[in-house]
């Protein structure tokens, strides 16, 4: 992996799972990047970055601290599954369009973004599909839509410069997950397989994530005329949804998940809580909605070989070492 050490390096949500990770391979690598995030983290501060607070909504603030850059990490994003569709719309597409109006301004040569699978997930199985496959015509949530629109103008944004590459991780999970370990481990108890199918899915482990963004860089610097690809990154090693879920659970000192619904039980469960929360708009989010019954319930992995092709990546920890980290993570907490 070959980075310029000595260029100015942002990366916006520094202080979330992913963009710490990112920060964290710049700083073994040598780099000094500057972190771009809506609060001040400790974590942070003992790695010796400089952290910027402010909101991607806030173009001032957004130009203050894209200025004098060279690369920039755009991480990150409002991610869920339930919400108003504007709670979305101001972070994901607003925000992204004023890094982008930044980097013109301020001649920001290369743009790394990270982007999701779920903007082109249709409710369907997806197997082995690559980066041709089109956005659907209609989406399920308010964070697909709006991480699509986003996209979309990175990569609209690639024409006439920075240079852009738009990487799309599926399922990050590892030590210091916020979103995916948390929600399983809490609902250990009352997790209920969605269907009889052995429907397999990608995940990606943190680190391996992190690097394919360096790879990212790295490769944009190398070969401009990568601009304005996309690419899914993941460990390469598609197995059963459940097969993973009770290894985390395992890892979390959790019994397997045993018990079983039949996908059109739970979807339906999903709508009609659904229309419970928007009816009576009721606080926090349903247990269930029709969009993650159906990534409960489908197959979704990717063909990986052109990230592997353009940006030589390969995944160094397995789903099994990250696992192995993962239960040693949970034990010290």
């Amino acid at each position: 992996m070959t980075i310029d050490t000595k260029q100015q390096i942002l990366v916006t949500g520094g202080g979330g799972f992913l963009g710490k990770a990112i920060i964290r391979k710049l700083t073994e690598l040598g780099c000094r990047p500057v972190s771009f995030s809506r609060s001040w983290y400790a974590d942070i501060d003992k790695l010796g970055v400089k952290q910027i607070q402010g909101d991607l909504s806030d173009m001032a603030a957004v130009d203050q601290a894209v200025k004098g850059m060279e690369l920039v990490f755009h991480a990150a994003a409002k991610a869920g599954v339930w919400g108003s569709y504007e709670s979305f719309y101001q972070p994901n597409v607003v925000g992204t369009n004023h890094i982008i109006a930044a980097c013109k301004k301020h001649r920001v040569p290369r743009l790394i973004y990270t982007s999701s699978p779920s903007v082109v997930f249709t409710g369907k199985d997806m197997e082995g599909v690559d980066e041709s496959v089109p956005y659907p015509d209609e989406f399920h949530t308010p964070y697909t839509e709006t991480k699509a629109l986003a996209e979309k103008a990175v990569l609209a944004a690639a024409k006439e410069g920075p240079a852009v590459i738009a990487l799309r991780p599926h399922l990050i999970w590892g030590p210091e997950d916020p979103h995916i370990v948390p929600r399983i481990l809490e609902r250990a108890d009352k997790l209920v397989r969605v269907g009889s199918r052995e429907n397999k899915v990608d995940t990606i482990y943190i680190d391996n994530a992190a690097e394919a963004h360096i790879l990212a860089a790295a490769a944009l610097t190398k070969n401009p005329a990568l601009s304005g690809k996309v690419y899914f990154i993941s460990n390469d090693e598609p197995m059963p949804l459940w097969d993973i879920i009770n290894g985390i659970l395992k890892a979390g000192g959790r019994k397997p998940v045993t018990r079983t619904l039949p996908h059109g039980v739970v979807w339906t469960i999903g709508a009609v809580l659904e229309f419970i929360y928007s009816t009576f708009r009721l606080k926090g989010e349903p247990k269930m909605t029709r969009f993650v019954a159906d990534e409960l319930g489908t197959a979704h992995w990717f063909d990986i070989s052109a990230v592997k092709r353009d940006l030589g990546y390969a995944p160094r920890v397995s789903i099994a070492e990250g696992l192995k980290r993962l239960e040693g993570w949970l034990q010290q907490q």
